[in-house]
């Protein structure tokens, strides 16, 4: 009888295997269509840079899930778990350096934002559909009552929007908060966000930020246009490229502040090997990865995540090797030694132009 119940569970296991084995190659193979800064000599707080992926080591799930824990994983519970041991796995061998490590810096905590009252955690990585998760956290904090209430001029102004930044909080309070309240992020293809802010920031320019036109362009444009002669069209996504793919771009970076952030890796912005995020949501999946952290932070009855346009999640390859096939083989090269880790860490394919 012992052996037939051992025979029973190891027949269990190895259904289950397969099943999650045939989930992970229909993800593989479909489509793609079908789908922060380490600071050197600015300021990083100096009890959080001690705070390593040794140490968050011991904030992360540990141990094989049981038979009962199993049975009960839906489809996306499989997906959120593959998406977590990958992240795990790139931190702990260290094969990606400072391309996969960033300091727990002023820098991280200035773009994580907090609800209290409800203990959540969302970094802030812009380009990913970010404005929408912090109206969810504006009602959630009570300074709204409905997202369709908050005025579009106030989510972004800090001084109005009711939502508190991780860095406003003494050391002992950032420990406690980053040990024991959900923490979530999404991400998305690391080349398909350049292209985003790239438009967004210097194509078609809001008018309540002049400043990326006026101030940024002006300085990438003298510092890396190779014809110098040609200073009309404003920005040219090239000299964007040669830009965030120059090994020196820091000290730019510093010239251009927090305005930074719509371009810096995913590594830069949020620190995911130091600091154990609890799901990882992507861009591409974000209807169903949407009410799953709703439900995952037990705020699904609280507030609804917007409605997303139809199409506006999908992988858009053509658009990406479009811009890209301006672009030389030499400067895209430069540009994905600096975003490796972020393709790495969330399991995004290396560009297929990469090696035409």
């Amino acid at each position: 009888m012992h052996h037939r119940w051992l025979l029973l569970l190891a027949c269990f296991w190895v259904l289950f295997m397969l099943l999650v084995a045939s989930k992970f190659i229909a993800l593989t193979m479909r489509s793609p269509e079908g789908y922060g800064i380490r600071q050197g000599s600015l300021t990083v707080l100096p009890e959080l840079e001690k705070m390593t992926v040794t140490e968050a080591r011991k904030f992360q799930i540990n141990g094989q899930p049981t038979a009962d824990t199993l049975k009960n994983m839906t489809f996306i519970d499989v997906i959120q778990k593959e998406r977590q041991e990958l992240l795990r796995s790139i931190c702990r061998n260290g094969s990606q350096g400072n391309r996969s490590h960033s300091a727990i810096s002023k820098f991280v905590l200035d773009r994580i934002f907090v609800s209290d009252k409800h203990k959540i955690l969302f970094c802030q990585t812009p380009k990913v559909g970010n404005t929408q998760w912090k109206k969810v956290l504006i009602v959630l904090n009570g300074a709204f009552s409905s997202i369709e209430d908050i005025p579009e001029n106030v989510v972004h102004d800090h001084d109005k929007n009711g939502l508190p930044r991780l860095s406003s909080y003494s050391m002992a309070d950032v420990r406690e908060r980053l040990n024991s309240y959900f923490k979530f992020l999404i991400v998305r293809d690391p080349f398909e966000r350049l292209i985003s802010a790239y438009k967004d920031k210097f194509v078609h320019n809001p008018r309540f930020e002049p400043w990326y036109k006026h101030n940024i362009a002006p300085v990438i444009i003298r510092k890396y246009r190779k014809d110098r002669s040609e200073i009309r069209g404003g920005l040219q996504f090239q000299d964007f490229v040669r830009y965030l793919g120059d090994p020196n771009h820091r000290f730019m970076d510093l010239q251009f502040g927090d305005h930074i952030i719509h371009w810096v890796t995913y590594v830069e912005l949020c620190a995911p090997c130091e600091i154990n995020y609890n799901v990882i949501g992507h861009h591409e999946t974000l209807e169903e990865d949407a009410p799953y952290i709703l439900r995952e932070a037990g705020i699904e009855k609280l507030v609804s995540y917007p409605a997303i346009p139809p199409g506006i999640t999908k992988y858009n390859q053509s658009k990406v090797e479009y811009y890209f096939s301006k672009v030389s083989k030499r400067d895209i090269k430069r540009l994905y030694d600096r975003f490796e880790g972020d393709f790495k860490l969330f399991g995004y394919k290396e560009p297929t132009f990469l090696f035409r």
